[in-house]
């Protein structure tokens, strides 16, 4: 097919072919994820060749809650490996003592938990983000029952958000879901991270 028999789709016709929102488009064509043609009036024009190609390489949606889980794992297990170690282990947790630290599991693993469901939610949760914030909570308590000033506690919390962080920027070069997905979940992590830190925050006031 030459240039001039190139099928070209506007932004709702090519939402519908991917099967994803209009607004998560936009998003992968500002990010560079898929080409993107404007009109003379300024309308985003999407090649149907291109919107094939990227329909090959995205991750179906269980596929890409598989990713997320893997992803989440691999950050737990980093988190925990760096809280065994001496070399990098943070120093709040020396004031928690090992009865107290299965606690702090949980709560980490209930946080886990929000984090997966946030991140593979379509839409924006107020629940979810409630949830994080309870879970803030629950993390100040805590730290304020071991005597952990409040910029203690707010280490631990953005501990397990570099776990994370760093978890997303080494995820295989095979397994990278598209640029646009990525910084989607970026800003979700991002979302939730900060719905927790200023729950831990207005705790301590």
């Amino acid at each position: 097919m030459s240039a001039e028999e190139e099928v070209y789709l506007s932004l709702s016709a090519a939402s519908k072919l991917l099967g994803v929102h209009s607004t998560t488009l936009r998003r992968w064509a500002d990010a560079g994820s898929v080409p993107v043609y404007l009109t003379p009036g300024g309308h985003r024009r999407f090649a149907h060749a291109d919107l094939l190609h990227l329909a090959e390489r995205r991750p179906s949606p269980a596929q890409q809650q598989l990713l997320n889980q893997a992803w989440a794992t691999r950050a737990l297990v980093q988190a925990h490996a760096n809280i065994a170690s001496t070399a990098k282990r943070p120093a709040w947790i020396a004031q928690i003592d090992e009865p107290a630290r299965g606690a702090w599991r949980q709560v980490g693993q209930q946080l886990m938990g929000v984090v997966l469901h946030y991140l593979n939610s379509p839409h924006e949760d107020s629940e979810l983000l409630a949830e994080a914030r309870r879970i803030g909570g629950d993390y100040a308590h805590l730290a304020r029952q071991t005597g952990m000033p409040l910029t203690a506690a707010l280490e631990a919390a953005l501990f397990f958000r570099d776990a994370l962080v760093d978890a997303a920027l080494h995820i295989p070069t095979a397994a990278q879901p598209p640029i646009g997905e990525q910084v989607r979940l970026l800003r979700r992590l991002s979302q939730i991270a900060n719905a927790v830190q200023l729950a831990v925050a207005s705790h301590y006031e």
